[in-house]
């Protein structure tokens, strides 16, 4: 009868835990002006991909850019990106039983207008990436969720062939390995996906490699860069071609297996892919196309981890420039910067294919979208 008893304790404590936990949707924007909502976070109903106003942050510039803690406890964001003379990575307190998103401090990027930013799973560093100087800056975060004064700042100078938009770097995401032993930098100016070890117990942790950088095809303009979650695969959009180039990884090591395009042949030119990210059960890769098409590409994945197109998905808005999936993969949210509408899409685990549901969102000049169970 106490065996009994007890297993039932055990029933009733973790299905408390699940339900104690929610969902929540973090929007950046390029808001512009200090008095318009910069950040807004919403909750997710994980049954039917309604969203529902949770709180909101003002007086901060263009947090064009999230990343959300691995205890869910702040957020980081690119902030006074697409500002002349400017650039910083500001961190939140985000308390659910509040309701409230708190400023707490921020640092200048090390260079101007920042883009990516990520954080290591140990949640003690932060990384990100500078598009206009073409740079990359690493961050210690103290106990209490502040950003300390800049560990590292490296900035690179070669460009590659198109004559206009690769003339010097241009370092488009900042993304941690599996193990978060390592760093990769798609630089989209120079047609290389650079790579640094990360050891977070150094005040440097920065480490180059011997193997510092893959080299894309030419005016690939390589944008961001995903892991399956078998952490053997690795998957880079290439925003100026419109091509996603599959990688068998291994060490720090990148090497190549197939290309492929992310639009239909009868699209030639003006090829504005943005965004990459794969289902959790490794089976679906999506990614953004931007420009003429305004959809999301979805592509299956077999054992080997070759990509086959299996359709598109309108993101039912102009310029999705980042899209995220709900940790369970049930959904995917995907923010279209022109219109400022977010939408909702429903996954199916089977085929892969989506579904609008739920109703849109507004915020306008909306650019990033992280989702978060806490």
């Amino acid at each position: 009868m106490k065996q009994k008893t007890y297993f039932f304790a055990i029933a009733f404590l973790l299905t408390i835990n699940l339900f104690s936990q929610n969902t929540y949707v973090f929007l950046g924007s390029y808001n512009r002006d200090k008095t318009a909502d910069a950040i807004q976070v919403y909750e997710l109903d994980t049954l039917n991909g309604k969203l529902t106003k949770f709180t909101a942050v003002k007086n901060v510039v263009n947090p064009s850019y999230l990343a959300v803690s691995p205890n869910g406890k702040y957020v980081y964001a690119c902030t006074d990106t697409k500002t002349p003379n400017a650039g910083s990575i500001s961190s939140f307190e985000f308390n659910p039983k509040n309701k409230s998103l708190t400023f707490l401090n921020s640092q200048r990027s090390g260079g101007e207008n920042p883009v990516y930013v990520s954080v290591h799973k140990s949640g003690k560093w932060i990384a990100n990436a500078n598009y206009n100087e073409g740079s990359v800056s690493v961050f210690p975060v103290l106990e209490n969720g502040k950003i300390d004064s800049i560990a590292q700042n490296f900035q690179y100078l070669d460009g590659s062939t198109h004559k206009e938009r690769q003339t010097r770097s241009h370092v488009h995401s900042a993304v941690f390995s599996p193990e978060n032993d390592y760093l990769f930098l798609p630089d989209l100016g120079a047609d290389k996906i650079r790579c640094y070890a990360f050891d977070e117990n150094q005040k440097k942790p920065l480490v180059e490699t011997k193997n510092p950088f893959t080299k894309t095809d030419l005016e690939a303009g390589p944008r961001h860069f995903t892991f399956h979650p078998n952490q053997k695969f690795g998957y880079c959009i290439e925003e100026m071609a419109g091509q996603i180039s599959f990688y068998k990884y291994e060490n720090g090591i990148l090497n190549k297996i197939q290309r492929i395009a992310t639009h239909p042949d009868t699209i030639k030119e003006g090829f504005e892919s943005s965004d990459v990210h794969i289902s959790p059960d490794g089976k679906f890769l999506y990614a953004t196309n931007r420009g003429k098409e305004n959809n999301i590409a979805i592509f299956s994945i077999d054992k080997n981890g070759l990509l086959k197109n299996i359709g598109y998905q309108s993101t039912l808005g102009k310029h999705p420039r980042v899209f995220a999936i709900d940790e369970s993969g049930k959904f995917l949210v995907a923010s279209n910067v022109e219109t400022g509408n977010i939408v909702v899409f429903k996954r199916d685990f089977k085929t892969g294919l989506l579904k609008k549901t739920g109703k849109q969102i507004k915020m306008e000049h909306v650019s990033c979208v992280q989702i978060k169970k806490i």
